[in-house]
């Protein structure tokens, strides 16, 4: 189910269920942003659906970046993000007057892949990933051996989302020590699939993206573990995401609504409706649910949101 709401969304840009277009009428939700968020999210509008059948549901993948600019300019009443709101778009919101909340819906890790018949490298520490992706490693760290002198003296081939993607600025955060920076010579891609195949069908091949990717294609990828500090080598999976021994692969998703949005009806049930249901659903696409106690201060939250008259942005 996974892999086909991606492919579909992809194809077609967006998933509804009527075509729209304009502003959001108060019977819309339009949604936009993150690959990573969005299978949890059309799982969500798909059951919402069914709940309520008169609203449109519309679910856009743009990646975060592309996401947070359609929000910003009011063209959608949520942005799906696996990142935070950056300082630059905060500047933004102030500008354009959009006012917004941030909602935690579930947690997910970062995948390090690599081909089936990779057999020497089973674990990277936190610096050889430095090493590889900092931005001074472009037409010079090529080969496999440059990590580890007993590895292959063999061309590495690099696989990773789009300079749009959450996923990308929680890697070069995480890992680079500065969001959005890296080399600029390896294979990007928006489409998690891409990635996926490019991986799977090259022995000397190395790619990241998020955990629920790794799982929905296990059988074509091996997994990679991280070694952080002097911590043993650690493999994600829901275990070791919801307890943070996965460091500093795992992180939160969210769904960022803005204020106009808020105040619409259907808007506010859909939301409701969403932290209601990502337990279940977060888990069965792949991804970590959250503490039930953590739902129920997000619907607080958004509740306390809505209600309000103050033209405060919410982190």
């Amino acid at each position: 189910m996974f892999k086909q709401y991606l492919a579909l969304a992809v194809f077609c840009g967006f998933i509804l269920s009527s075509c729209s277009s304009g502003n959001s009428s108060s019977n819309e939700v339009k949604i936009d942003g993150s690959s990573t968020v969005f299978p949890i999210t059309e799982a969500v509008a798909e059951e919402f659906r069914s709940e309520a059948p008169n609203v449109r549901v519309t679910v856009g993948v743009s990646g975060t970046g592309g996401g947070f600019k359609k929000f910003l300019r009011g063209e959608t009443d949520i942005n799906n993000a696996s990142r935070e709101i950056q300082p630059i778009e905060i500047k933004q919101a102030k500008e354009e007057g959009i006012d917004y909340i941030r909602l935690s819906v579930a947690y997910d890790g970062l995948a390090v892949v690599i081909n089936p018949k990779n057999d020497w490298a089973n674990y990277f520490t936190v610096q050889e990933l430095k090493k590889l992706w900092e931005p001074d490693a472009q037409g010079t760290i090529t080969r496999w051996s440059q990590i580890r002198e007993e590895w292959p003296n063999e061309e590495i081939h690099l696989y990773g989302p789009g300079v749009a993607s959450g996923t990308y600025d929680y890697f070069t955060e995480a890992i680079v020590g500065e969001s959005g920076s890296s080399r600029g010579d390896f294979t990007a891609s928006e489409d998690d699939n891409v990635l996926v195949q490019g991986v799977a069908t090259d022995k000397y091949a190395l790619g990241f993206f998020g955990l629920a990717y790794y799982e929905e294609n296990e059988g074509k990828l091996d997994l990679a573990a991280v070694k952080n500090g002097d911590n043993e080598p650690v493999k994600p999976s829901m275990e070791t995401v919801s307890n943070g021994t996965y460091a500093p692969l795992s992180r939160p998703l969210f769904i960022y609504v803005s204020k106009e949005a808020a105040q619409k009806e259907n808007v506010q049930k859909f939301v409701n409706f969403y932290l209601d249901q990502a337990p279940q659903l977060a888990r069965e696409i792949g991804y970590v649910p959250m503490p039930d106690s953590l739902y129920q201060k997000q619907k607080e939250k958004f509740k306390a949101f809505y209600s309000s008259s103050d033209s405060v942005s919410n982190q």
